[in-house]
C-alpha cells in the first residue's frame, strides 16, 4: 500500500486517521474523505493526493491511502501527524511514501526517518515542497528515492549552507541552464537523492544520478501560472509508482502525461488545477499505452 503524507490549510481539522484506513476519491473539484469530509482541490497537498486517486482509479491500480492533518502555519497539525508517523508507520507496513508539505521541524523528521529506516523492508520514499526543505536541513536527503522540486528548490538543495530556502544565496537567480552545475553541488553535499524530478519550462529527469531526459514538448506557457501544477506532476509519479511502474520510467512518464494533459485542456493564467484534473482521464486512456511502453 502507498500512503500520501501532508497536511491542508485547514485550522479546523485535526489528525484524518480514517483516511489511512479506507480510500479517498475525487468528484466534482473535491477530495472526499473516509470521514465524509470534503476538501477543495485547489494545490498543495489535496492537489497531489487528488491527481494520484485519478490517475490510480483510471490506469487500476490500487489507491494510495492519506494521511493528512490541519496546519495553518503553527506547525502543530504537522507535529501530530509526524507523532502519529513515527507510532504507527511500522504497522502500516507501507510499499511507499510521498510526502508533501509539513512544518520543517528537524528532530520530528529525523524520528519518523528512524522509523522508517528500522522497518524489516524499507518502503521508496519521495518528497515535495516543505518536506524536501527538511529532508535537505536534516543532513539527510539522501535518504529518499525521489525528490521534485522545481527550479528554486533546486537552488536551495544545491546550497550547502542554506538552512531555510529563505536564505538560498545567488543560486535562487539560476536559470534552466545552470540546472546541471546545482545538481552536482547539490550532489557533491549529499543534498538530494539520486532521482529527481526537477519541474520547470522543461522538465529535467534524473535517474541514478545522471541527468537523463528532458521533456519540453507540448508545451504551454500557461501551466507555469497555474497553481498546483508541480504537486499534480507529484501526484502522477506517485500514482504510477504505487501501480508498480519502475522509478525511472515513472519519472519520466509524469512529465509526459502533465504536458499531454496541458495539450488537451489548453489553459490560460485563470485555469484551475481542478480544471485539468477533471480532463486526466481522458488523457490518461488516450495516451498512457505509448507513455508507459516508450523507453
Amino acid at each position: 500500500m502507498w500512503y500520501i503524507a501532508g497536511t491542508l490549510p485547514d485550522k479546523d481539522m485535526g489528525l484524518c486517521e480514517a483516511a489511512a484506513q479506507a480510500p479517498a476519491h475525487v468528484r466534482g473539484g473535491m477530495l472526499h474523505l473516509a470521514d465524509g469530509k470534503s476538501i477543495p482541490v485547489q494545490r498543495g497537498t489535496a492537489a497531489l493526493a487528488a491527481t494520484a486517486l485519478l490517475t490510480c482509479e483510471t490506469l487500476g491500480y490500487e489507491p494510495p491511502r492519506l494521511l493528512l492533518a490541519g496546519d495553518t502555519g503553527s506547525g502543530a497539525g504537522s507535529r501530530t501527524l509526524y507523532a502519529w508517523l513515527t507510532e504507527h508507520v511500522e504497522s502500516l507496513a507501507p510499499s511507499g511514501l510521498t510526502f508533501h508539505y509539513l512544518f520543517p521541524d528537524v528532530d520530528w523528521h529525523n524520528r519518523v526517518l528512524m522509523a522508517i529506516q528500522a522497518m524489516p523492508s524499507a518502503p521508496l520514499l519521495v518528497a515535495d515542497a516543505g518536506f524536501m526543505y527538511v529532508a535537505k536541513m536534516s543532513g539527510y536527503a539522501d535518504a529518499y528515492d525521489l525528490f521534485t522540486p522545481d527550479l528554486g528548490e533546486m537552488a536551495f538543495l544545491a546550497d550547502e549552507k542554506a538552512p531555510h530556502p529563505f536564505y538560498t544565496r545567488g543560486f535562487l537567480l539560476a536559470e534552466e541552464e545552470d540546472i546541471p552545475a546545482l545538481l552536482t553541488r547539490a550532489q557533491t553535499h549529499g543534498n538530494c537523492p539520486a532521482n529527481l524530478i526537477i519541474k520547470g519550462r522543461a522538465d529535467h529527469i534524473v535517474c541514478d544520478g545522471r541527468l537523463t531526459a528532458t521533456v519540453e514538448e507540448p508545451s504551454e506557457p500557461a501551466m507555469e501560472c497555474i497553481g498546483g501544477t508541480g504537486d499534480l506532476v507529484t501526484g502522477l509519479v506517485t500514482a504510477l509508482l504505487a501501480g508498480n511502474v519502475p522509478l525511472c520510467k515513472a519519472s519520466l512518464a509524469a512529465a509526459r502525461f502533465a504536458r499531454l494533459l496541458a495539450r488537451h485542456c489548453a489553459p490560460d493564467p485563470g485555469t484551475q488545477v481542478a480544471q485539468l484534473l477533471e480532463q486526466l482521464p481522458q488523457v490518461l486512456h488516450r495516451h498512457a499505452e505509448e507513455v508507459l511502453k516508450a523507453d
